[in-house]
């Protein structure tokens, strides 16, 4: 696999389960409404997602908060980091998106954020809200963890990148600067919304915000008997509710003194307070009533302003003190730019933009020129690829595993993990074993397949074999064995697949496969079981289905019943049903290999889809030498192909599987493609005695612990189980039969070589130990 390769199926996926982290509306707060209007976004222009929120409250009772908040806590209680970094891992959460604000989390300088993220099994992506050019040591700290932790940063500014950069030594690639996000609000002339609020007539000024000592609100005051002298008919719209912070210490106080100092400038009449928190579409309307907005902020360090960010993108002309963001944002005449706390400027600049329409419908539509490209449709897939990114980097994370050396063979040995049957039995009941799982759970509304029940018959025979039986086991095996003698149609000489929870067959013939590997499990039963009972009842079987499987179309059934009859003739060799079978299935197998193969693809089809191993696999058990080469020949390629650039295991993805000359699929991963594979080099290195297939079995196997595209586990140490595979970003939580079946058959077959390897050289550990049944 090449990156590009990889990277393309990445960046064509956008994540569906996201979860926001920060403060959200109703609570007063501009981080607050940011959130809000960032997941609502995502749901807007992500087909079919599903982002959830996790609040931050500021008072222990927290708020009222829409269905979108599936979990909140008070941002003083550390433990609470702690428990929903659980709730968010026990999710199907794909991505985390953090909104950082330093003063909305706990502990010094918000640190207690932190808790959470370590706790985190998912990518997480951080948009820094307030980046400070002189962070004092507890503020650097913790901005340089947080950005530490996540696969990706987000900024709104270049300046804030050139922070990061600069001052907090985040890796340039690492950034993503993707502008605050705006609504879509059409171009429209500001008289078309006066009447709303009876500014009929009236040149306004607007300044929105929750009202608060910084926002020097008081210096346009200041300015408006100069701009009332040459305009008499301005009004100034001051619009936002006190800060609630603000409130709780001092009441209206500060509210008071503004209005007071209006009356003192003799502009009490032209001044408009209105003392509440709007919605979305009441601030558009606020905005589109403005004729110029102001933000005559005192202080510099603001990286970024989601006030300025809605008017300057709606098309309002703008004078602003140069505030940080402010000096990006309104550079190259989009704005204009006032010194800090200077009431003479302001009412300079707003006098000349009220005498000069045109130079101000110019600013305007310089404005919202640019501003379409904060529209949140458009910054929404800048998130998207953000969050693409992010599981890049999570599936370029890959899980080194520990090699010991067991001798034998010179090859690179693996500590095999030991063999619980947990969830094989979890899974079984007196019907047979279960298909679907959720989680660990089994999932009885999907009811059973003959296809596991026959993976689940070979599982219980090799153990058995191996000395690892057990009265639980043994009862176990006669159900899939009773499950697979009901699933049999005597109409047809063939099995059906699909059963229902409550015992009733659901089509009246199963698919080829399912017969086929049906005959694959009577063939180990009769060549290894050591219960004459079991082997008369399986030959009894086998005799009906065999002869149709001849008849059959697919290739995999060929090589399934290829498989049983290999197994069957290691007791009876001379059996002329069985080799007459045998060499007709073989024929067909070898046509379909000499009919499609090529030097560059040396197969048996012209797409490689499921279970592909097998087809060499029954061609290496041939015992036919140029049979034999042309199995390990394709075994090889096959291989070498899923093997990727860092050496591990990278199967064949489910979604759209690889049809020769056209775009490979790399997700879905199934354990089914790790187990065959598995079996297949653990059978060419039975027949050539070539330590390259036992390295290879070694390295396809170390796919379940974690050495695959996204360094995670597939096996569930926990339960016993096997998870159902690889998504391109996550790992999928079910642990269904196939699966968890995959699994234990490659780890048995380990143990078998492991085995005989024991009987020639001692290992120092007896095998009855390595089960937990």
């Amino acid at each position: 696999m090449t990156s590009r390769a990889t990277d393309s199926v990445v960046w064509a996926h956008n994540p569906k389960n996201v979860a926001f982290i920060g403060d959200y509306l109703p609570r007063q707060c501009g981080i607050a409404t940011f959130t809000s209007d960032l997941c609502k976004s995502y749901d807007s222009f992500i087909p079919d997602s599903k982002a959830v929120v996790v609040s931050v409250n500021d008072t222990p009772d927290g708020y009222d908060y829409p269905e979108e908040v599936r979990y909140d806590f008070y941002q003083h209680d550390q433990e609470a980091y702690r428990r929903a970094a659980e709730f968010l891992n026990a999710k199907d959460t794909e991505v985390v998106c953090l909104q950082h604000e330093y003063g909305i989390f706990g502990g010094p300088a918000g640190s207690y954020i932190l808790t959470l993220l370590r706790n985190l099994t998912m990518p997480v992506v951080t948009t820094f809200h307030t980046i400070l050019k002189s962070p004092n040591e507890e503020q650097l700290l913790v901005l340089k963890s947080i950005a530490d932790l996540s696969s990706r940063v987000i900024c709104m500014s270049e300046k804030g990148r050139d922070f990061l950069i600069n001052i907090y030594d985040v890796p340039a690639e690492k950034i993503d600067l993707i502008p605050h996000g705006i609504p879509d609000m059409p171009f429209v002339d500001p008289h078309f919304y006066k009447d709303r609020f009876g500014m009929e007539g009236k040149q306004t000024l607007l300044t929105f915000g929750l009202l608060s000592p910084n926002k020097g609100i008081e210096n346009v005051i200041r300015a408006l008997p100069r701009i009332i002298e040459r305009f008499p008919n301005v009004v100034y719209m001051v619009l936002g509710a006190t800060h609630p912070h603000l409130i709780r210490h001092e009441g209206e106080a500060y509210r008071d003194s503004v209005l007071k100092l209006a009356d003192d400038c003799g502009v009490g009449e032209n001044v408009r307070f209105y003392n509440e928190f709007v919605e979305l579409n009441d601030l558009l309307e606020y905005l589109g009533a403005a004729d110029i907005y102001v933000t005559p902020y005192l202080n510099p360090a603001q990286i970024t302003s989601g006030t300025l960010s809605y008017a300057f993108g709606c098309g309002k002309a703008v004078v602003s003190t140069p505030y940080w963001h402010a000096e990006e944002l309104l550079a190259d005449g989009r704005g204009v730019l006032v010194p800090f706390g200077d009431s003479e400027a302001i009412a300079d600049e707003i006098i000349k933009l009220l005498t000069d329409e045109p130079t101000r419908h110019a600013m305007r539509k310089k404005g919202y020129m640019m501003g379409r490209d904060m529209i949140w449709e458009r910054v929404i897939q800048g998130y998207a690829s953000a969050f693409a990114k992010a599981r890049r980097e999570r599936m370029s994370t890959i899980n080194n595993q520990t090699p010991y050396d067991m001798g034998g063979n010179g090859s690179a040995a693996f500590k095999l993990p030991a063999i619980r049957l947990d969830h094989l039995f979890r899974l079984t009941d007196s019907t047979g074993i279960v298909q679907h799982a959720r989680y660990h759970l089994p999932f009885y509304e999907e009811g059973y397949c003959t296809d596991d029940n026959a993976r689940a018959l070979i599982l219980a025979l090799t153990l058995q074999e191996a000395g690892l039986g057990s009265q639980k086991l043994n009862q176990a095996a006669d159900n899939y064995c009773a499950f697979l003698n009901h699933a049999y149609t005597a109409d047809y000489r063939r099995f059906r697949n699909f059963m229902s929870y409550d015992r009733r067959w659901l089509e009246e013939v199963g698919s080829d496969d399912s017969t086929g590997r049906t005959v694959w499990a009577l063939g180990v039963c009769i060549g290894r079981s050591a219960d004459r009972n079991a082997v008369t009842w399986a030959m009894s079987l086998m005799e009906k289905v065999l002869p149709g499987v001849a008849d059959m179309s697919s290739p995999r059934a060929w090589a399934f019943a290829l498989l049983g009859i290999y197994e069957y003739q290691k007791k009876f060799n001379d059996d002329r049903l069985a080799k007459n079978i045998q060499r007709q299935l073989l024929d067909k197998l070898m046509f379909r290999y000499t009919e499609t193969a090529a030097s560059d693809w040396p197969w048996f089809e012209n797409v490689l889809s499921y279970d592909n191993a097998v087809l060499a696999h029954a061609l290496i058990r041939s015992g036919e030498q140029n049979l034999v080469d042309s199995g390990l020949r394709s075994l090889r390629w096959l291989v070498q192909l899923q093997t990727s650039e860092r050496g591990h295991f990278q199967p064949i993805g489910s979604n759209g599987f690889y049809t020769k000359g056209q775009t490979r699929a790399y997700f879905d991963q199934q354990p089914l493609e790790a187990q065959s594979t598995v079996s297949a080099c653990l059978a060419a290195f039975e027949i050539t005695g070539d330590d390259y297939w036992h390295r290879s079995a070694i390295r396809v196997f170390k796919w379940f612990t974690g050495l695959n595209d996204l360094g995670l586990p597939i096996y569930d140490q926990q339960t016993g189980g096997c998870r159902d595979g690889l998504h391109i970003d996550r790992v999928n939580q079910n642990q269904g039969a196939e699966s968890t079946l995959s699994y234990l058959l490659a780890l048995a077959e380990l143990y078998h070589v492991q085995k005989q390897s024991s009987e020639t050289k001692p290992v120092g550990i007896k095998l009855s130990t390595l089960i937990n049944a």
